[in-house]
């Protein structure tokens, strides 16, 4: 069974418990990192969770969440073998996924609709790394901190 990590901020909380839901009907076990609530915190306290677990290999995907999606986004890219993909329409998903073989989705609940976010999530699942030339390009992105 794919474990999936998700994580989100106070402007995430409504959609990542509908994205639970839908995970959990389709057979994931989910790790939930980010807060239950909608008082106001720090993005960055969820989202290094999610990465972490990414990067210890823990989970296979994540998903995150907050207001614009950026915050989250350039979180999680701080975490070595991440690749988090900011994704406001379904291409960008298919190709975050086709072509940069993209670990973790980031949502930005506040600019598009529940209905689209977990269309997200369902492109984001069903859509395989192409590999090809595009995994010369993704073998570049990590950083050799030695």
């Amino acid at each position: 069974m794919m474990k999936i990590a998700i994580g989100n901020d106070h402007a995430g909380t409504e959609y990542k418990f509908e994205i639970i839901k839908l995970l959990e009907s389709k057979g994931y076990q989910v790790l939930n990192f980010g807060t239950n609530t909608n008082e106001s915190m720090d993005y960055p306290d969820t989202i290094h969770l999610v990465a972490n677990s990414i990067e210890n290999k823990e989970t296979e995907l994540g998903i995150i969440l907050c207001g614009s999606g950026n915050g989250a986004q350039i979180t999680a890219n701080k975490h070595q073998g991440v690749r988090a993909a900011l994704c406001w329409n379904n291409e960008l998903v298919s190709l975050a996924r086709q072509h940069n073989n993209a670990n973790i989705l980031s949502i930005p609940a506040r600019f598009v609709s529940l209905y689209q976010a977990l269309e997200f999530v369902e492109i984001f699942l069903n859509t395989k790394f192409e590999g090809g030339r595009h995994q010369k390009r993704v073998a570049k992105i990590p950083i050799d901190c030695k």
